[in-house]
């Protein structure tokens, strides 16, 4: 059954139907026009004022000759006027590219590259990053610059202040046919061995998304907002879709940082009665120490934790510090809105180690090498289904038959489900150890390490050798870093012998590390995920004992 549209406007009926990502910022600022949507240092922003300042921003780039569905780059680090750039391409029929400020210019010339962009959205101090592909960009390239500082002109080149170019726009809504199946955001993913690939995630998928996530932690329509305080990046999705965006869709009340400092964040969460953050374990160890004995913090109900586990002493320390809050853990990936699957509060007792259960609106599935799905407690590829499950990658018809083999998202990610439906993580597909003809997992292996006393931080990977084929090796970071050379080889020597002490008392012998490597500091993303790549590209071949 169908209903007789004729004679109606196509644009009427899509802004009576639609599900688009823009229309959530209206309405938010329609109910809630004078309450403070973003903190960004000094500068505070209300609903109406960021609804506005899109709305400039969209009609702005329109006018430039912003063709629908074209990406707009946003090199650009957690500012209110990220926020607006996001909102005003959703409105826009255009696609969001938040770039990784923390990538090279050749990595982010390759991706401008590759994407087809002809405007960029930059920091005036990100201005450098453009480098590399300025010389290959296409003729006209547009670049709007945020913040003070403009460049000399640029041959070729259209270089405009954000200022006058919002200045410069009409006022009023951008009311444009926006399609629910409309890319509304490109990111694309860390490369390990090869380029990244440009993410592609329709309206449908994020609106969704966000709805889901305020459902699950927490944050209500109505008198009681929200207040998130937001550290990760945004050119990132976990900050952008599971963290952000669902409080600025409910009407809550988001305080950005735009890096992260312990002694700050701590005093942001008091100043601003923060409800909800989200960080690293490392960044919750460091303001566990930073507060000292200054006493609780009470106001915050959810404090999430992703990327790494968080050992059992430490998780005791961040509840004694937010005592209201509920600690859990949330995973994701870029290709499915996270989080696809989310602790319960109980979980972090009776089930720690545990990814939690899917969220209401993702199927979730082990599959085997053939894409039947497998019993609870058998292990196999975790995959999804769902609105959330992105449209596919740009530009790599290759991936995206391996991605969507069988009807079902292939994680790369290996684990079981449980009875209960609950996920539990062995690791990812390339990251599991083969060492004797045992296959070991590195994160089991980490977790175990990570509780070693004198163990700030660690990673697990698989080291080629003679006899076991790999070997399984733990590089990590010491709670102290020693003065001198003496000092320093005593200190490694030690902290190895305690590592394979506790893993030998605590693991299968064949889990237990061959190799135990002491490190300054891992190479990490800029969401705090290990480089592991860049890691086993660092270790030589060991020799067999």
């Amino acid at each position: 059954m169908r209903p007789d549209l004729s004679g109606i406007p196509e644009i009427d009926i899509n802004l009576a139907t639609r599900v688009a990502a823009g229309d959530a910022l209206v309405r938010a600022a329609e109910m809630f026009g004078s309450r403070t949507a973003i903190v960004d240092g000094d500068t505070t922003v209300t609903y109406r004022g960021l609804d506005a300042e899109s709305d400039a921003l969209g009609h702005a780039l329109l006018a430039g000759g912003a063709r629908r569905q074209e990406p707009v780059a946003m090199l650009m680090r957690n500012s209110w006027r990220m926020v607006a750039s996001y909102f005003a391409c959703a409105k826009s029929a255009l696609v969001a590219l938040p770039v990784n400020i923390a990538l090279s210019p050749d990595d982010i010339a390759w991706i401008l590259a590759d994407s087809g962009c002809r405007t960029v959205i930059v920091d005036d101090d990100a201005l450098p990053l453009l480098h590399d592909f300025l010389p290959h960009a296409p003729t006209g390239l547009r670049i709007i610059v945020a913040g003070a500082g403009l460049p000399p002109d640029v041959e070729h080149h259209r270089v405009e202040a954000w200022d006058d170019v919002v200045a410069g726009a009409p006022a009023g809504p951008v009311e444009v046919p926006v399609d629910d199946r409309d890319t509304v955001q490109c990111l694309y993913t860390s490369g390990t061995t090869s380029r990244p690939k440009g993410v592609l995630t329709s309206h449908v998928a994020v609106v969704i998304g966000a709805m889901t996530n305020a459902m699950q932690i927490g944050h209500q329509w109505g008198d009681s907002p929200s207040t998130l305080l937001n550290v990760l990046p945004m050119f990132h999705t976990t900050a952008l879709n599971t963290l952000v965006i669902p409080v600025l869709f409910t009407g809550g009340t988001v305080v950005l940082h735009a890096q992260f400092d312990p002694s700050a964040v701590l005093a942001d969460i008091e100043r601003h009665a923060v409800t909800h953050t989200m960080g690293l374990p490392m960044m919750y160890r460091a303001m566990v120490t930073a507060r000292g004995d200054a006493g609780p913090i009470r106001t915050l109900r959810t404090a999430v934790y992703a990327m790494a586990p968080m050992p059992a002493d430490l998780l005791g320390d961040v509840e004694a510090l937010f005592p209201s809050a509920s600690v859990i853990l949330g995973s994701g990936q870029t290709e499915v809105v996270p989080a696809t699957v989310l602790q319960w509060p109980a979980h972090q007792r009776t089930k720690p180690a545990s990814w939690g259960p899917a969220v209401p609106t993702v199927r979730t599935a082990i599959l085997g090498p053939g894409g039947d799905s497998l019993r609870p407690g058998d292990s196999g590829e975790i995959a999804y289904r769902g609105p959330h499950v992105m449209s596919g990658y740009w530009n790599n018809g290759p991936a995206n038959r391996e991605a969507f083999a069988h009807g079902w998202f292939h994680s790369g990610d290996i684990g079981n489900l449980d009875d209960e439906g609950v996920v539990w993580f062995t690791d990812r597909l390339k990251d599991i150890i083969k060492t004797g003809g045992e296959n070991v997992s590195s994160v089991d292996v980490e977790r175990v390490v990570a509780a070693v006393p004198g163990v700030a931080e660690c990673t697990v990977i698989g080291v080629p050798d003679d006899h076991w084929g790999e070997a399984v090796c733990a590089v990590v970071v010491a709670t102290d870093q020693a003065t001198d050379q003496a000092t320093d080889q005593a200190t490694a020597d030690d902290l190895a012998e305690r590592v394979r002490s506790h893993t030998r008392a605590h693991l299968a012998p064949f889990q237990v590390p061959k190799r135990v490597i002491l490190v300054d500091a891992l190479p990490k993303t800029a969401t705090g995920k290990v480089r592991k790549h860049t890691v086993r590209a660092g270790i030589h071949r060991p020799r067999t004992p």
